[in-house]
């Protein structure tokens, strides 16, 4: 598996097309990299859940898009740290449930490593939500499962100013609930050692499961 660990800044429509693409050769990545202002709705979107006009958005240069991944509507822009796992359920053989199992345990014990935050991932709503205030929610997670083959996957808000969760009910909730590792007054300067301890979990795990 070829692991990318450098930030770099992508439009998501690029990033779309080139999920097809790895879909296609079935090639396994982990990317990590931030979007610029952009709101996704999932196949769950409530339109009630956009608070604005979408020609709002055009005028403001937010970019929207329908996503093939589950959920309703959530938010990217810049100092979120995104992470798409493309990984081959089929050739690991892995069940979905086990990937996710996988996916949730690596997040929530590199957030415990590296700041010392006690979080946890919800039973019944996808994300990674805070231990002493369970409403407040630091990371959306929204992975796309198609051909036994993985792509989108999770965000999980670092340094970004949460602006543009003010626009939507992020996947139903409310934008107050949406906190970061920055409003949470925790060290920003720990994103690459966040990075390096979720991909060794990850990758771990990921070569050594089995079911």
């Amino acid at each position: 598996m070829l692991v990318t660990n450098k930030l770099f800044d992508i439009e998501y429509n690029t990033y779309r097309q080139l999920q097809i693409k790895l879909r296609e050769k079935r090639k396994e990545v982990l990317i990590f990299l931030e979007h610029s202002a952009t709101i996704t709705a999932g196949k769950n979107f409530q339109p009630e859940n956009l608070l604005v006009t979408e020609n709002y958005l055009f005028e403001n240069k937010i970019d929207f898009y329908s996503v093939e991944r589950g959920g309703d509507l959530t938010a990217h822009e810049k100092g979120q740290l995104v992470i798409y796992p493309h990984i081959d359920l089929q050739k690991r053989n892995l069940t979905i449930g086990k990937f996710l199992q996988i996916l949730n345990s690596s997040l929530t014990e590199s957030i415990e490593e590296v700041w010392n935050l006690e979080v946890y991932s919800h039973p019944e709503k996808a994300g990674i939500y805070l231990k002493k205030d369970p409403e407040k929610k630091i990371l959306s997670q929204g992975v796309y499962f198609k051909s036994f083959f993985t792509s989108y996957g999770i965000a999980m808000n670092l340094k970004n100013d949460l602006k543009l969760f003010q626009l939507i009910h992020p996947c139903g909730g409310e934008s107050k609930n949406i906190v970061s590792i920055q409003s949470l007054g925790l060290d920003i300067s720990l994103e690459k050692k966040f990075i390096l301890e979720f991909t060794k979990r990850f990758l771990d795990r990921i070569s050594n499961a089995v079911g």
